[in-house]
């Protein structure tokens, strides 16, 4: 999240320090007064956005944690991690890590992808938690309703489309699909229902899918993408010099921040990255440039999240991944 001022001068950023190893995401709640935020260590933490007081920390997973979502009254917290399991109310385990996870709307319906890997698949999980855990071998484990496979490339992204329907995903080869979140009847095969290529296909994979009236992507070919969020028609394409590792959409004005820069192993002492300020409609009209010591984005490499506060007059709300 990143709060700013036209023109105005950047306060002291308020860090976080939660994590021991790589931020991976962090999540703001609808409210906008707590942040999640996960890290390749083994714990989720929980913070008050105003003052970067730690509400409290979430244990019981044994590998990196990937991914973190909230509902929308803030009641329950989900995450994926590399440990091949989600964790909830319930445990929900997995052949392979989990990279994505999500609430829909109602926060009935949970989603989450696993990774490719170990001789497994990428698919494409949906949960609904008002179904009775299943009680085989007399454990209390939920089953899925609907199980997706993504045999032609992992997904890296995915976010959940409006009123729950399908599930928006990006894949490494830098395809974006729309996935339904209803039940087919046993007679067709589940696949996409729209498939898109606006990112360079085969070559840069989509690093970050977030959603707001609309959806914008992220990517390793160096750009963001705006698409319509029910159709996935795509509305304007923001250039960079650089891999975008993360964008979000402001939700209250037409505002999309962009988050790049070099990979970790890339870093050097002349690495570069950027916080990139664009009008929805029009150009670029900010840019925040920092070292590799104090990256400017709300999770780093050094394991902190960051909190940039600027002067007023007039404020944007914003979050992003690395």
């Amino acid at each position: 999240m990143f709060r700013f001022g036209h023109y105005g001068h950047i306060k002291k950023p308020i860090l976080l320090q939660g994590h021991e190893r790589s931020i991976t995401q962090i999540k703001y709640n609808r409210e906008g007064d707590l942040i999640f935020s996960v890290a390749k260590d083994t714990v989720a933490n929980v913070w008050y956005s105003v003052n970067g007081e730690r509400l409290g920390t979430y244990n019981g997973h044994t590998g990196a944690l990937w991914c973190v979502d909230c509902d929308w009254d803030t009641k329950n917290v989900l995450t994926g991690s590399a440990d091949n399991s989600c964790k909830q109310l319930a445990m929900l385990n997995t052949s392979s890590a989990v990279r994505t996870c999500g609430f829909d709307f109602s926060g009935n319906i949970i989603m989450f992808s696993t990774e490719k890997q170990m001789g497994y698949q990428c698919f494409l999980n949906y949960f609904d938690l008002r179904d009775p855990p299943s009680r085989l071998d007399n454990q209390p484990y939920l089953t899925p309703y609907l199980t997706v496979p993504c045999a032609e490339s992992k997904i890296t992204s995915a976010v959940w489309g409006p009123l729950g329907e399908f599930v928006i995903a990006g894949h490494e080869n830098g395809e974006i699909n729309q996935f339904s979140a209803k039940v087919h009847t046993p007679t067709h095969t589940h696949t996409s229902l729209y498939t898109f290529r606006e990112h360079r296909r085969n070559t840069k994979q989509i690093n970050d899918i977030q959603t707001s009236t609309m959806v914008i992507t992220a990517s390793k070919d160096c750009s963001s993408k705006l698409f319509d969020s029910a159709t996935l028609d795509h509305i304007k394409s923001f250039k960079t010099e650089r891999s975008v590792n993360s964008a979000a959409i402001s939700p209250i004005m037409d505002h999309v921040v962009m988050g790049g820069g070099q990979e970790a192993m890339e870093v050097t002492r002349i690495g570069k990255f950027e916080a990139r300020f664009f009008h929805a409609a029009y150009e670029e009209f900010g840019r925040v440039t920092s070292d590799p010591s104090t990256v400017y984005s709300s999770g780093g490499e050094d394991g902190y999240t960051r909190i940039h506060h600027f002067e007023p007059p007039s404020t944007l709300t914003l979050s992003w991944r690395r």
